[in-house]
């Protein structure tokens, strides 16, 4: 199974993009900056480079890792990690069977929608409960938790669709 890196850059590219439409005030910025406690003044004392630079470092890990969540070929080679060197081999029986199993399920499931559909279930049933647990223990109410998790849900269903349909 091979990495499409071109997709993973530019899956990794949706959170910030989609942070300048969402968190735009004419959007939902102001709301957010109520609901976090940020004023302009502290926003004004931001290194905006440094900010935006390792947001994109991190959002190309969540791309990366977010093949593992929405393709299931992955699953496949995860399955045959202990026979690598065997699997190259389609004269080893490991290798045979690696072969026939793929050309079973081919491309099956790559598709947009697909990698959406698995992104908003990552967005909903794992990044939203980190954000909630962490929200609460900050005294944050429902607004910003449904304002950042709204934003993250979004994102990973356009990333995952990006990974999972460009083939």
């Amino acid at each position: 199974m091979d990495i499409n890196f071109l997709a993973v850059l530019v899956a990794a590219l949706v959170p910030l993009i989609m942070g300048f439409i969402w968190y735009n005030p004419k959007v939902l910025g102001n709301a957010w900056m109520q609901a976090a406690g940020v004023t302009e003044e502290k926003m004004k004392g931001a290194n905006m480079a440094v900010i935006f630079g390792v947001s994109f470092v991190l959002s190309f890990l969540l791309a990366f890792f977010t093949q593992s969540l929405v393709i299931h070929q992955f699953h496949i080679a995860g399955a045959f990690f202990d026979y690598q060197e065997q699997i190259k081999d389609v004269n080893t029986t490991e290798g045979a069977l690696f072969k026939q199993v793929m050309d079973l399920v081919g491309t099956s499931h790559r598709t947009f929608k697909h990698g959406a559909f698995h992104g908003v279930l990552s967005g909903l049933f794992v990044i939203t409960p980190i954000l909630a647990t962490n929200a609460m223990f900050e005294r944050k109410g429902f607004k910003y938790i449904a304002i950042n998790a709204g934003y993250w849900i979004i994102c990973l269903a356009i990333m995952g669709g990006i990974v999972s349909g460009w083939m």
